[in-house]
């Protein structure tokens, strides 16, 4: 049976050897994805990357640069020189009363070919690590286990490798507002502020932004006074961002398809919701089937971004920069199927959306103006794509 020819020219570049960067890429978009997943349209094998363009937006594929089982989140580290991985599979075995833990995995970059090499995994302190980040000195990984609602920091070695967590807390209480979906903590994702100071973890299961004081030289850290920021009920906080201002977050919640602002008191680390708005257009209401999944806030601070799965769009917000409230300005359809994430290039110029459902990729203009997103028409195959993270190359 011949393919056609998208899907042969993906499936080519997955199994050749890496080649160099084309001078026409000033980019790498490196790909996070689920391995083995059932019923994908496209097998993947880890983290695929790609060259991309700022200029043209144009985005091609360049194979598969490290396998890995279901590296469903990935972190760039500051110097550029490392990519770190959740892995949500099982690491070793579980043994009585004590689930097996999921893995990081650290890599070095070649920028040149985009290949990447294993450094080493450790253990994530948790179950079903499901998102990953650096501080801002590349000396600390910090990572959320949705499974067992533990988070933990893992001290980053001068090699770019990784030592055993140095601190590991689970959350509690879960909020049980919804009993399917908060009996338990769930921790979802783990931030640190522009100062370097306090880490947040958004937990699904408690309704709750956790905040930590974050000591990077030791890779540790501990719980903050205020402990805690809250959203509304029953929300499930999934992702969360700041504003460049620093003034300013964001985090959507997973299960209302909503975004709440908080305002940020950096001295403190202290969060202060301001507003809870709907992702969803005026008249579309909640679907069991529908749940937010992704935050990003634009370079210039003028927009925010939310992708709903199952409505399949992104909501496009515009930032009142004197409070920090967002307004819908465009619920823009995706193209693809489940994007449980996507990135903004760092020129502010494209975003790419990750189509977990479709496995596969669509690159959007946006609009400097309005914020608004319009479809470039490419669309690149990878198998069950659910992270996308850019480097700019030296």
């Amino acid at each position: 049976m011949k393919l056609p020819r998208t899907l042969r020219l993906t499936a080519l570049a997955a199994l050749l050897p890496l080649g160099g960067l084309s001078a026409a890429h000033d980019q790498l978009v490196y790909i996070g994805t689920y391995t083995g997943a059932k019923n994908a349209k496209v097998e993947s094998k880890g983290i695929y990357v790609f060259g991309f363009d700022s200029e043209s937006g144009r985005l091609e594929p360049m194979g598969l640069a490290g396998e890995v089982k279901s590296p469903s989140f990935l972190a760039i580290s500051p110097s550029r020189k490392y990519l770190y991985s959740v892995s949500e599979a099982p690491m070793g075995a579980a043994s009585p009363g004590k689930p097996a833990t999921g893995g990081v995995s650290s890599f070095s970059i070649d920028q040149k070919t985009g290949k990447l090499t294993l450094l080493n995994q450790e253990s994530s302190g948790g179950s079903g690590p499901c998102h990953v980040s650096v501080d801002h000195t590349g000396k600390t990984l910090l990572v959320a286990n949705y499974g067992s609602g533990h988070v933990a920091s893992l001290p980053v070695k001068d090699d770019g490798s990784l030592a055993t967590a140095a601190t590991v807390y689970q959350h509690e209480p879960a909020s049980k507002a919804n009993p399917k979906r908060q009996e338990g903590p769930h921790a979802h994702s783990i931030n640190v502020d522009a100062g370097n100071q306090f880490a947040f973890a958004a937990d699904l299961g408690c309704d709750r932004v956790f905040i930590y004081k974050l000591d990077a030289a030791q890779g540790k850290i501990t719980p903050n006074t205020p402990a805690f920021g809250t959203v509304p009920a029953g929300g499930g906080p999934r992702h969360f961002a700041f504003h460049p201002n620093g003034k300013y977050a964001y985090v959507c919640n997973e299960m209302t398809c909503t975004v709440t602002a908080f305002e940020y008191d950096a001295a403190r680390g202290a969060l202060t919701e301001k507003d809870t708005v709907s992702t969803l257009p005026e008249g579309v209401a909640v679907d069991p089937k529908f749940s937010t999944a992704e935050t990003q806030v634009h370079p210039s601070g003028k927009f925010a971004y939310v992708s709903n799965r199952g409505h399949n769009t992104i909501a496009v917000y515009a930032v009142d920069q004197a409070s920090g409230k967002l307004k819908l300005v465009q619920s823009a359809p995706t193209v693809v199927e489940t994007p449980r994430n996507f990135g903004i290039d760092p020129s502010g110029k494209w975003l790419i959306a990750a189509g977990q459902s479709s496995s596969n990729l669509a690159v959007f203009a946006i609009n400097a103006g309005t914020g608004k997103l319009t479809p470039t028409g490419q669309t690149l195959e990878v198998g069950s794509p659910v992270c996308v993270k850019f480097l700019p190359v030296e």
